[in-house]
């Protein structure tokens, strides 16, 4: 347990050095998202559709999400979750599944979590999807698209992502 506290304090250094290192990318690009990414928590995974609800509104047909999970060494590796343990101590994500999600060229990213999780956050610092979109009581370095909402009310910040990526003209 003791190890925990330390890696989670390294990993907190580790995050913040690289949220004050990044660089600002445009999001103006005219783009169509055609690929989207969800990064959330497993326990929102459960419980609602998240990747047909987003299929469904923005119109778009490769979705693809992945949920972090508590570790349980019981658990079989999957291509759809990650847990604490998939990432080192320098922040480097050590699971292939989660690593290959990371360093596709998505359109769009959707950071579906509300609450600050260094794993999820770093994450989407990792991804090198194009477009990031998010929670605004998050990080606000890490998305190009903040958006205020319940995250129960999943609908509701899928419609208002919508109505964000039509002016934008990337839908």
């Amino acid at each position: 347990m003791i190890f925990k506290g330390l890696k989670e304090r390294v990993l907190k250094k580790k995050l913040d050095k690289l949220v004050s290192l990044k660089e600002e990318t445009s999001a103006s690009t005219l783009k169509k998202i055609q690929s989207v990414g969800i990064l959330t928590t497993d326990e929102m995974s459960s419980k609602i559709d998240l990747q047909n609800t987003v299929a469904s509104i923005l119109g778009v047909k490769n979705v693809k999400i992945y949920s972090l999970r508590d570790f349980n060494k019981n658990d079989e590796v999957s291509y759809k979750h990650f847990t604490e343990k998939d990432i080192n101590w320098r922040g480097n994500y050590v699971q292939t599944n989660i690593k290959s999600f990371l360093d596709e060229p998505l359109d769009l990213l959707i950071g579906y979590f509300n609450n600050n999780n260094m794993y999820l956050e770093t994450a989407v610092l990792k991804s090198k999807a194009d477009f990031k979109v998010g929670f605004s009581n998050v990080n606000s370095k890490l998305y190009h698209v903040e958006i205020t909402s319940e995250i129960n009310h999943y609908k509701s910040f899928i419609e208002e992502l919508r109505k964000y990526l039509q002016i934008l003209k990337k839908l």
